[in-house]
């Protein structure tokens, strides 16, 4: 055994984290911010990206038009559609984190696993989306990964530092 590696093993063990100060400032940016402010912001963020991933999309030539589950024909997706679903749609993660924030143990924790399990399962609808190119649901499909993308860690990151 190596005289540093045994110093280390003999060593009493002390835990550090990481005090505000040191961290990055977007990080204690969000942790100065109430989690529905983090959750607003992080929707913001969210819906523009997401309208624009759609928008590089539309421009590439994938048809916009999807049918809800027992619809006759496909509907176009008007542009702003994409943002606007990701608005309407994280109204109840803000709510969730808010209320998580306030209840849970481990808010950030339970956050993360609770909202990447509602996003894998969100990724059904596009799948079965009828009367919709397979390049439309693939779009639709990854339009919910890269809100999620942007949203989640946000309210994340705020809910980790989340003091009760």
């Amino acid at each position: 055994m190596t005289g540093e590696r045994a110093m280390s093993e003999t060593a009493p063990q002390t835990q550090t984290t990481a005090q505000f100060p040191s961290t990055p400032r977007f990080t204690r940016f969000l942790a100065a911010r109430p989690v529905w402010l983090v959750g607003v912001l992080a929707t913001l963020a969210g819906a523009v990206v997401t309208e624009a991933f759609a928008l590089v999309a539309r421009a590439a030539g994938v048809p916009m038009d999807a049918a809800s589950p027992g619809a006759e024909e496909a509907a176009e997706i008007p542009v702003g559609g994409f943002a606007g679903g990701v608005v309407f749609w994280s109204v109840a993660g803000i709510i969730l984190a808010v209320a998580l924030a306030r209840w849970a143990r481990q808010p950030a924790r339970t956050f993360t696993v609770t909202t990447v399990a509602l996003t894998a399962l969100s990724l059904a609808g596009p799948a079965v989306a009828p009367h919709t190119a397979t390049s439309t649901q693939i779009v639709l499909a990854v339009s919910h990964v890269v809100a999620a993308a942007v949203i989640i860690p946000a309210l994340t990151q705020r809910l980790s530092h989340q003091h009760r």
